[in-house]
C-alpha cells in the first residue's frame, strides 16, 4: 500500500493563461479520455521527496520571489512514438531548472538528474501510426509561439489523478532576473 503522507511530489511551470488554454484543448481533443487525468502541463521533475514537503516548499519560496516570468519559444512539435507534444525553448528556463537540479542535489532520481527537454503532451499512448498523422497535421499549419512561464506548481502523485499542493508564482522584475 502507498505512503500517502510521503506521495511523491512532481513540480511543473505553470503557464499563462492563453497558452494553457490552448494546449489544453489540444490535449482534451487528442489525448485518450479514458486516461487523460490531467490538465496540459510542462514538468520540470517527476519524483521529489513527499517526506521533505516542508523543505522543498521552503527552497520553491524562495527560488521564486528571484525569479521573473519566462518568455518561452514554442519552437515545434516532437514525435513521442505513441504521441505528441510541444517542443519549448528558453535558456533562462534551463538555468533554473540547473539550478532547482543542484539545490535538490542527492534527492533526485535519475529521470530528473538529466537535461531538461522543455514540452507540453497533447497526445500519449495511442497507436505509432495515429500520433506520426496528428503530428504530419499539425506541422502543417505550426508557427512558432510565445507563452510565458508564470511560476511553479507542486503536486503530490497518489497513484491517480495529481493533487494540487502549491503555486509559486515568479515575482521579481525583470530586471531582478538571476543569470
Amino acid at each position: 500500500m502507498p505512503d500517502f503522507d510521503n506521495a511523491p511530489l512532481i513540480l511543473t511551470l505553470m503557464l499563462d493563461d492563453a497558452a494553457h488554454t490552448y494546449f489544453n484543448a489540444l490535449r482534451r481533443q487528442h489525448f485518450p479520455p479514458k486516461i487523460n487525468y490531467l490538465a496540459a502541463h510542462l514538468t520540470l521533475f517527476h519524483h521529489l521527496p513527499g517526506a521533505e514537503l516542508a523543505s522543498v516548499c521552503e527552497q520553491l519560496h524562495d527560488c521564486c520571489k528571484l525569479q521573473s516570468a519566462l518568455p518561452l519559444q514554442v519552437t515545434g512539435l516532437r514525435s513521442l512514438g505513441r504521441g505528441v507534444a510541444f517542443t519549448l525553448h528558453n535558456e533562462e528556463l534551463l538555468a533554473l531548472h540547473r539550478r532547482l537540479q543542484l539545490t535538490f542535489g542527492s534527492q533526485l532520481t535519475p529521470q530528473d538528474q538529466q537535461k531538461l527537454q522543455p514540452h507540453v503532451t497533447i497526445q500519449n499512448k495511442v497507436d505509432p501510426a495515429a500520433a506520426r498523422q496528428l503530428l504530419t497535421d499539425l506541422q502543417t499549419d505550426f508557427a512558432p509561439f510565445t507563452a510565458v512561464g508564470t511560476g511553479l506548481e507542486l503536486w503530490a502523485y497518489r497513484g491517480g489523478p495529481w493533487e494540487a499542493l502549491q503555486q509559486f508564482p515568479f515575482v521579481a522584475a525583470p530586471a531582478a532576473r538571476l543569470a
